[in-house]
C-alpha cells in the first residue's frame, strides 16, 4: 500500500522547481550580457557609469532584475505551509 503524501512536499516541489527556473533565468541573463556584449576588443568596449556596458548589464542590471523577480514570485506564487502539526491542526 502506498502512504498518502503530504501536501507540503507538493508545495515545496513546486516552489523548488520555480527556484530552479529563477537561477537559470538569472545565469541566461548573466551570460548573455556578459558574452555578448564582453567578446568585444576591450579597445571598442562602451562604458556606463564607468563600468563596461557588459559588466553593468550582466551584474548591476542583472541583480536588480532578479531581485524584482523573486520578490514578485515570493509575494504571489509561494504559499505559506504550517511546519508542526499545532498549526496544521489550527488551520
Amino acid at each position: 500500500m502506498k502512504e498518502e503524501q503530504d501536501p507540503r512536499f507538493q508545495v515545496a516541489k513546486r516552489e523548488a522547481w520555480i527556484g530552479v527556473g529563477l537561477v537559470l533565468f538569472n545565469f541566461l541573463w548573466w551570460f548573455g550580457f556578459a558574452y555578448g556584449f564582453g567578446s568585444f576588443p576591450v579597445e571598442d568596449y562602451q562604458y556606463i557609469f564607468g563600468m563596461p556596458a557588459w559588466f553593468f548589464y550582466s551584474c548591476v542590471v542583472g541583480s536588480i532584475v532578479m531581485i524584482v523577480l523573486v520578490i514578485i514570485v515570493v509575494k504571489f506564487f509561494f504559499k505559506e505551509v504550517p511546519f508542526t502539526k499545532e498549526e496544521r491542526d489550527e488551520k
